[in-house]
């Protein structure tokens, strides 16, 4: 046999190889999408409802004290859900009302008609969906991408946000220390087929720890939910193009002119967004209050939703 031959043989064997531990990863870790109407019962029960907002079935939780003229309107992040907030809606409802949801693209709600996740349609989403619960005036917090949301809606509609409450936000480029592998994958469209039918639980499991700043504290039942809501129909697609349509920092400029009273928390070991851009957000808003928690990452109000809704209660008491 020629040394050519040689060489197309072992070449043919890595082939072969390469096709067959490919192979194997995808049967073992096959994940296709799931029906919303599979994941209703489990993870939208009462008080959870479903209403329409311009053609999108969106999954809300409208809880709490029902005559409260300023409800507060809690956003959630990226790959995230409604549930993110469970442990504040528990501590908040019995004196406010409280109204959270699943933004298009993620959760139940899962993807909008039109595959737009650019900032301006979700400012849009969230005037939208309150005008369809005919709410005028609100309390508006959010994390991470829910918090870049929050703070672009107040600049959009001053005369309608009360205060405003961001936690680990997004808004300006910033740089992260560590990127979930869940993430950066979603950022390879070579890979698009694989990781829309594919999801390895430990993969998502090391996503989740990377955003906590004590990775003990990640349950088998918070990675079943980050993975049950992954598997939304049409989320890990929304997903691959909301990192295409991202444009970190674009708006920046626009957060000097924020008056509204203002809320900031951080986790000190935030990873995806450093608490360096914590301190930015204090300098760039006027009278605003920055609380750092120095054992928390990247969703505080996930992670220790005891001792980061005391700091909102404080701060809602305020005039």
């Amino acid at each position: 046999m020629s040394t050519m031959q040689r060489t197309l043989l072992y070449l043919l064997l890595l082939i072969l190889l390469l096709l067959g531990v490919s192979g194997i990863f995808i049967a073992v870790h096959w994940a296709p999408d799931q029906a919303v109407a599979q994941l209703r019962a489990q993870w939208a029960p009462a008080p959870s409802v479903f209403i329409d907002v311009k053609g999108l079935s969106v999954h809300v939780r409208d809880e709490g004290v029902r005559d409260d003229p300023v409800p507060l309107v809690l956003i959630h992040g990226t790959s995230s859900s409604l549930h993110t907030w469970e442990g504040w809606v528990a501590a908040l409802k019995g004196q406010r009302r409280v109204i959270s949801m699943d933004l298009p693209g993620f959760g139940l709600t899962g993807p909008n008609q039109q595959d737009d996740y650019s900032n301006p349609a979700y400012s849009r989403f969230i005037l939208d969906l309150l005008e369809s619960l005919k709410v005028q005036r609100f309390v508006l917090a959010g994390n991470s991408l829910g918090g870049e949301i929050a703070w672009q809606v107040a600049v959009a509609a001053p005369q309608r946000v009360d205060k405003l409450i961001l936690i680990d936000a997004a808004g300006y480029e910033f740089v992260p220390t560590s990127i979930p592998l869940g993430f950066r994958l979603a950022r390879m469209p070579q890979l698009a087929w694989l990781t829309q039918n594919t999801l390895p639980r430990s993969m998502m499991e090391s996503s989740i720890k990377s955003v906590y700043g004590d990775p003990a504290r990640v349950t088998p039942t918070l990675v079943e939910r980050y993975t049950a809501m992954t598997l939304r129909a049409g989320n890990r697609h929304a997903l691959c193009l909301r990192i295409q349509q991202l444009n970190a920092g674009a708006y920046a400029e626009k957060i000097k002119t924020i008056t509204t009273p203002t809320l900031i928390l951080w986790g000190a070991k935030d990873q995806l967004i450093p608490v360096t851009y914590g301190h930015q957000f204090k300098r760039d808003i006027a009278g605003s209050k920055l609380v750092v928690f120095d054992q928390l990452g990247h969703v505080p109000q996930e992670e220790d939703a005891a001792a980061t809704v005391a700091v909102v209660q404080d701060f809602l008491r305020e005039h």
